[in-house]
């Protein structure tokens, strides 16, 4: 049985830098026709010039492979209008994360003021500019992303021509309101998709499947699957793949993220057939994005054939999802 993708994308990644980034670049590249790369590295890109060196280095390291990183700003509140309008040449997104809410995030957004953040907002809604929110408060964790959803109503609100990328949603509210607001959009990852907080800590605690937002409720997971494997028209595909050292990982105090960017196009084929929703997964992975983004990607046929794929223990440093297991699906040609 084969199955081939055309042009897939990955609407949230994290490349990382240096070292990092030489590993996991071309993990991605291979397989992706484009994705949008998040902008909290060290230090978080918050210039025009750190945009162009960065997406400078990215291309570097991923060699012959065609694709293209779209480029994202770290938001910050005291953005001019005149910075925004050149910056629009360079980026697809400005990506708001709370301070401290998550991984190198400590440069983010104090407040979540609608009228602080005012001036930046309607300067990016009159630009055409997306913004991609990581969407949780500093509350109790599970709870976080689902008290964030009052944030995401007074944004929609208050901005109604601004395009709102809801990233990685983990809940069943966060779904409900891409129905209650036309500007409301998704990013949905791999792993949102198979796991709960069982997996992570509900035995032995598995430090590969910890991230934030964290793997919530069995009726959440579910949520997410009923609009993934349908192809709502407003999510995507985002993978969220973020990459951290094992020593990073397998220790006190582990980083939070999850590494799928060299399986993900394989499981999702898995799961989307399983479902018998694999008319649906093009969709998922590439033309809600196209459309959402208002984006035309390069072209790349991903041919994906229903043989085993061992998923390597570990890419040099950084351990992936399914480590050491077999997935059903492999990728056997990219055009």
């Amino acid at each position: 049985m084969i199955y081939t993708l055309i042009s897939p994308l990955d609407m949230h990644l994290h490349l990382r830098d240096e070292a990092m980034l030489k590993v996991v670049a071309p993990l991605s590249a291979h397989s992706f026709s484009g994705a949008i790369v998040m902008p909290n590295v060290v230090p978080p890109i918050t210039t025009i010039e750190a945009v162009i060196a960065y997406k400078e280095r990215i291309v570097h390291a991923i060699g012959n492979n065609v694709f293209e990183p779209l480029m994202t700003l770290f938001f910050r509140d005291d953005y001019s209008r005149e910075f925004l309008e050149k910056a629009a040449l360079h980026v697809k997104a400005l990506k708001l994360y709370p301070s401290g809410i998550t991984t190198n995030s400590e440069a983010g957004v104090a407040s979540m003021d609608i009228e602080v953040l005012r001036p930046v907002l309607e300067a990016m809604s009159d630009l055409g500019l997306i913004l991609c929110v990581h969407g949780e408060t500093n509350g109790f964790v599970m709870d976080r992303e689902k008290e964030f959803g009052s944030i995401y109503e007074s944004l929609a609100s208050a901005f109604p021509k601004l395009k709102i990328v809801m990233e990685h949603i983990t809940t069943k509210e966060s779904v409900a309101l891409l129905d209650t607001y036309e500007n409301l959009y998704a990013t949905i990852t791999l792993h949102h998709l198979l796991i709960t907080l069982d997996d992570v800590a509900g035995g032995m605690l598995q430090p590969h499947l910890f991230c934030k937002p964290i793997a919530k409720r069995y009726e959440d997971r579910d949520a997410l699957l009923h609009v993934s494997l349908k192809a709502h028209p407003k999510v995507m595909f985002g993978s969220d793949s973020a990459p951290h050292p094992i020593h990073k990982k397998e220790c006190c105090g582990c980083a939070a993220g999850v590494f799928t960017a060299p399986l993900a196009l394989q499981a999702l084929t898995e799961l989307f057939e399983k479902h018998n929703k694999l008319a649906n997964l093009q969709a998922f992975v590439s033309d809600n994005a196209q459309r959402i983004y208002g984006y035309k990607p390069l072209y790349k046929e991903v041919k994906l054939i229903k043989a085993p794929f061992c998923v390597p223990s570990s890419y040099d440093n950084v351990i992936p999802m399914f480590a050491s297991q077999t997935l059903a699906w492999s990728i056997e040609h990219v055009l």
